[in-house]
């Protein structure tokens, strides 16, 4: 009765903090609605506007000039959205993302043009008033309609040597304040001595400051301003008030000159899409991965959906309480992530239904087969946790986002599995689910001879790298790219043009919309193409100028097909920038595969372990290429590429070191390299089903988006869904027969 009690009441815990959870994410908590999905950030990519990299003109800027900077592309891009972001990237280039811009192309034109600071006296002041509309902010300043012009004005920005922020004790009073110092340049000293004589003369007037059509201070003239330099005081109850105006006071004057990189133009429409082909794509995988898991593990499999569910909340809430931006790439890390999470919760059952095929009790093969899962369970995530860590170090953008969610999901699912799992399971065994049959016994292992079939498995891994091999060079030779290369890697301007419904994309549509593009642009290179699943097209170009890509928007709107603004998707990137993602994804991968082999190394402490984990690792990762080769005209190389293959690494190691994990196990109980096929054979037959369940449960979850996706999703997806099956054949019937070549080989060597 006791037991019931304790039962009853882990599981009512555990179930109430799955609903808090849901109800949460769902709907919120308190009147602000906190953790709900909906306040969750999104990329552009979800929620459409606009993305711009900058790299300074001088590479000598100092860190004031670029923080300078920083902050007055933060103010202008909050202008169109309070949630946009500005960031330095590098040592010369600053990112601004703008979501759910209502005029992106505005935007576009205007984040990166020189800032607008004017002097004027207080007769331009009313004059301006008077002609022009105004409105207030939300700081009370008088803000100008676009368009203003001033009849005169007395200094500009260029006419500012600098402007700093202090704190004064004057000698007279006593009395301690915020003031803002400004320094003129020897033409501006002139100019402001002036003009502060006049406006002390007219009774004190004052003068006015303007930044981009805001003024931003009046203070009162109560003396000429002769030597250069003035001194504003007053109404400062803050130092960061101060520091804020001399802040503006001095971008204004900034002498910094931005280049665009890259830019990125996103329909808030097709975003939307996005997310809701990926979310139902996401249901539907996670419900067949219930399915299965109950059915094949009975209890632990209902369990194991708890624990799910519960990580799922976590996973969401996590997103949300730590400010991830989630992108295209996100979501399918998240998904990822899920199917992933089961990984640990097979590891535990497999060795659960193996203890009770020796004849344990129900209990005692719950507490082993916890303890025995943990260091396999630990070393795979830590594994795939250095794939995140290298993204999020080299990737930038999308990428790093999904690095993010991917570890995020990592971190979770450990704690879910081996906390969260092991509750509810001992919760349903203390209900008097304590029947062997309640939980399966593992069948008797079978007894392929991998180790005497190695040269079979060498020669269709072979067989696959002559096919990419061969794919390589038919694409290079009647293409001259061995890939498909997207935008990140080859530089220039992708415009998807999304039609409506009713209208049928023929090859006459295509050469219209083609000669658009030539009569508007100075290209004649143009490609145009498919998008699959979708009702639009994709044109590629060579770099488009603003005002070319300006043109042609203006051109496809009053076009005949009446393409809606919000319909048209454009991305630019330098070569510079394609050049970087190219070094970016030889380097990740290097880096991840060196990381991992020494961690492996140091784990288990036998270098022919990392090795052939390594080997493994590259034999996936060409494989892939392959798919990447093979599909060249379905999938192209773009900024996920680096993710995709990541992922590959991380989730191919994980089932590697599983394996060996059971190697090392049972080369304890068999010392001595006499043995040592016997034991591998025995290791990989004893893992084989777990290896199998594992890639199934991912497949389901992967597979579902390559079917439901949009586009951008499934480019993501058909590659990972090979690494995933491949990742699969490699851990089950490369990395152990490697092993053993390895010591064997070795041997040989040490012998002679």
């Amino acid at each position: 009765m006791k037991n019931i009690k304790k039962g009853l009441l882990h599981l009512a815990i555990i179930l109430a903090v799955v609903v808090l959870f849901s109800v949460a994410v769902f709907i919120g908590l308190g009147r602000q609605h906190k953790g709900s999905a909906k306040n969750i950030l999104l990329g552009l990519d979800l929620a459409g506007g606009v993305s711009i990299t900058y790299e300074t003109v001088r590479d000598d800027c100092t860190e004031e000039e670029i923080s300078d900077t920083v902050y007055k592309l933060q103010k202008r891009a909050e202008s169109y959205n309070t949630e946009s972001q500005v960031y330095k990237e590098g040592e010369n280039r600053i990112n601004v993302d703008i979501p759910n811009a209502e005029n992106p192309r505005e935007a576009l034109e205007k984040m990166g043009t020189a800032g607008s600071l004017y002097f004027i006296s207080n007769d331009v002041y009313n004059e301006a008033i008077k002609n022009y509309k105004y409105s207030y902010n939300d700081e009370g300043q008088v803000v100008f309609e676009d368009g203003v012009q001033f009849s005169d004005i007395i200094c500009e920005g260029s006419d500012v040597d600098t402007a700093k922020a202090a704190t004064v004790t004057r000698q007279t009073t006593g009395i301690t304040e915020n003031v803002v110092n400004v320094e003129f340049t020897g033409s501006g000293a002139n100019k402001f001595a002036d003009a502060s004589t006049y406006a002390y003369n007219h009774g004190e007037e004052p003068i006015h400051i303007v930044y981009d059509n805001t003024v931003i201070s009046s203070p009162n003239v109560q003396a000429p301003i002769t030597e250069g330099h003035c001194e504003i005081s007053g109404g400062f109850k803050e130092f960061e008030e101060a520091d804020y105006l001399a802040t503006t006071i001095r971008i204004g004057a900034l002498p910094i000159e931005l280049n665009v990189l890259r830019y990125n133009v996103v329909g808030a429409k097709l975003g939307a899409e996005a997310i809701e082909t990926s979310l139902i794509a996401a249901l539907i995988g996670f419900i067949i991965l219930i399915i299965f898991m109950i059915a094949y593990y009975r209890i632990p499999g209902v369990a194991a959906s708890i624990a799910l569910i519960f990580y799922i909340g976590a996973v969401m809430l996590a997103i949300n309480g730590l400010d991830v931006t989630l992108t295209l790439p996100g979501i399918a890390g998240v998904i990822l992530s899920v199917g992933m999470a089961v990984d640990a919760n097979v590891i535990i059952f497999t060795r659960i239904k193996e203890e009770l095929a020796t004849g344990k009790t129900v209990q005692s093969a719950i507490k082993i087969g916890f303890e025995k899962a943990t260091s396999a369970i630990v070393d795979g995530n830590v594994t795939t946790l250095i794939a995140a860590a290298v993204l999020w170090f080299l990737g930038s953008g999308t990428v790093k986002g999904f690095a993010q969610t991917l570890a995020i999901g990592i971190i979770l699912s450990m704690f879910t599995a081996l906390v969260i799992s092991k509750l509810v399971l001992k919760a349903f065994y203390n209900l008097g689910l304590n029947d062997v049959k309640f939980y399966g016994v593992q069948k008797e292992a079978s007894k392929i001879h991998f180790v005497k079939n190695t040269y079979k498995y060498f020669a269709f891994s072979g067989i696959l790298f002559a096919i990419c091999i061969v794919a390589l060079i038919v694409n290079k030779a009647t293409t001259g790219q061995i890939l498909n290369y997207g935008l990140d890697f080859v530089g220039g301007t992708s415009t998807q043009i999304t039609f409506d419904e009713g209208t049928v994309i023929d090859q006459d549509a295509k050469n219209n919309i083609g000669d658009i593009f030539k009569s508007n642009t100075a290209t004649n290179e143009i490609e145009i193409s498919d998008v699959e699943g979708e009702n639009a097209i994709l044109v590629k170009t060579k770099e488009l100028s603003l005002d070319e890509n300006d043109a042609v928007t203006d051109a496809l709107i009053n076009s005949e097909y009446k393409i809606q603004e919000g319909n048209i998707q454009t991305q630019t990137i330098s070569a510079t920038v394609s050049d970087e993602m190219r070094k970016d994804a030889i380097i990740a991968v290097i880096i991840a595969s060196i990381c991992m082999l020494i961690y492996i190394w140091i784990r288990f402490k036998d270098i022919g372990f990392g090795a052939s984990s390594v080997l493994a690792l590259i034999h996936d990762v060409i494989v892939v290429l392959m798919v990447y080769a093979v599909f060249k005209n379905w999938i192209s190389v773009g900024n996920t590429f680096i993710a995709c293959m990541l992922t590959i690494v991380g989730y191919s190691i994980n089932n590697t070191i599983v394996v060996f994990d059971r190697v090392r196990e049972n080369a304890r109980m068999k010392p001595g390299k006499a043995q040592l096929a016997e034991v591998i054979d025995l290791s990989i037959n004893q893992t084989i089903s777990r290896s199998v369940n594992t890639s199934l449960t991912t497949f389901f979850m992967v597979f579902m988006l390559v079917i439901l996706g949009v586009d951008s999703v499934r480019q993501f997806a058909i590659p990972l869904l090979a690494g995933i099956v491949f990742g699969c054949y490699s851990s089950i019937c490369v990395a152990g027969t490697l092993y053993y070549k390895l010591k064997t080989r070795f041997k040989k060597v040490e012998s002679n």
